[in-house]
């Protein structure tokens, strides 16, 4: 089964972080990505830019309308994410736990339902 385990950023918590334990985060997806590696289980990462770099398009009466940031207003932004081939959800929702986001925010666990 693949879930999609999703990374959320608030830049205002990010802002308290010292430079040790941003590194530790940044050093920590090294980790984890060698970890879903050897074990197969690793599909697919990526990290994505912030909202100021997003442009958000919704179409109404047939007219594109374009917006610079994210379709959510909120401080915390999605900011990456991995997709996983895994076991079972219990699996899915361990792996999530060693992301090291996860000791600042959340990690999201949603189950991929269909792949085009």
């Amino acid at each position: 089964m693949r879930y999609l385990l999703t990374l959320h950023m608030n830049p205002a918590l990010w802002a308290t972080l010292t430079d040790d334990q941003k590194n530790a985060v940044y050093e920590g997806h090294g980790a984890f990505i060698t970890l879903i590696t050897e074990s197969g289980e690793m599909v697919e990462t990526k990290a994505l830019a912030e909202p100021g770099e997003t442009k958000t398009i919704q179409v109404k009466n047939g007219v594109a309308q374009t917006k610079t940031g994210g379709f959510v207003e909120s401080e915390a932004f999605l900011c990456g994410y991995y997709v996983v081939d895994v076991e079972s959800e219990e699996r899915a929702v361990e792996l999530a736990a060693k992301i090291p986001d996860a000791q600042y925010t959340a990690v999201e666990v949603r189950k991929v339902v269909h792949e085009g």
